[in-house]
């Protein structure tokens, strides 16, 4: 066998020797992202990169945080003198259901991890200390658009409107899901009779209720 050949040969296993290293490096190295989060991978570059599948993590130049953006619940309630206020002024007592998760793309992702940190991404107190304000504003434009009556028969179309007020500028989330879990009208002994919009709120439960009555009796 000729020089040539001898060192073609050695040439040829160094190069699958390298594949075959660079292979278990790899494989070694890979990290796999479950479901639910969201792997940030800081290299050399000035935008980190975002996998939600998994990526090759090289140690030392490479940094990894795992970003958890699976559904968050929050929960707003309000009853007795808390009532969301309708438009007839009637109370009800209203329990809402919000589901919301990270967006699962990288700008929107990168965009929590900057605004809240990637540890409080998905925290519920963080979460709600984030969208409550704007979460409760809604839920009482919402509220005064609609007569105690409407908003009892229509809970879809109050869903609707709820989730239209919100809108989709919510800082990397994304808002998945509106649930009205319990809606009552407040009891009149939780009003108060001093409070403007409670006694319209009275006076118009009064006449409703009259209305009823009057109605049920020529049955």
């Amino acid at each position: 066998m000729g020089t040539l050949s001898i060192m073609t040969l050695v040439v040829a296993a160094i190069i699958v020797l390298g594949v075959i290293g660079l292979l278990v490096m790899i494989t070694r190295f890979y990290v796999k992202v479950p479901q639910g989060w969201a792997l940030i991978v800081n290299d050399t570059s000035a935008t980190p990169k975002v996998k939600f599948t998994g990526g090759v993590v090289w140690p030392v130049i490479n940094k990894k945080e795992l970003m958890k953006i699976s559904l968050i619940t929050l929960q707003i309630d309000r009853a007795n003198k808390d009532g969301l206020i309708c438009k007839d002024n009637i109370r009800a007592d209203i329990s809402v259901a919000f589901y919301l998760r990270v967006n699962e793309t990288s700008q929107d992702v990168l965009k929590v991890a900057k605004s809240i940190g990637v540890d409080r991404a998905s925290d519920r107190d963080a979460v709600n200390e984030l969208f409550n304000a704007k979460f409760a504003e809604a839920l009482k434009t919402v509220g005064k658009q609609m007569n105690f009556v409407d908003l009892f028969e229509d809970r879809i179309g109050f869903r609707d409107k709820i989730v239209e007020v919100i809108g989709n500028d919510l800082n990397g989330y994304a808002l998945e899901d509106v649930a009205i879990d319990y809606l009552e009208q407040t009891p009149k002994a939780s009003l108060d009779p001093n409070n403007i919009l409670d006694a319209e709120g009275i006076r118009k439960i009064t006449e409703l209720t009259a209305t009823h009555n009057v109605h049920t009796n020529n049955l």
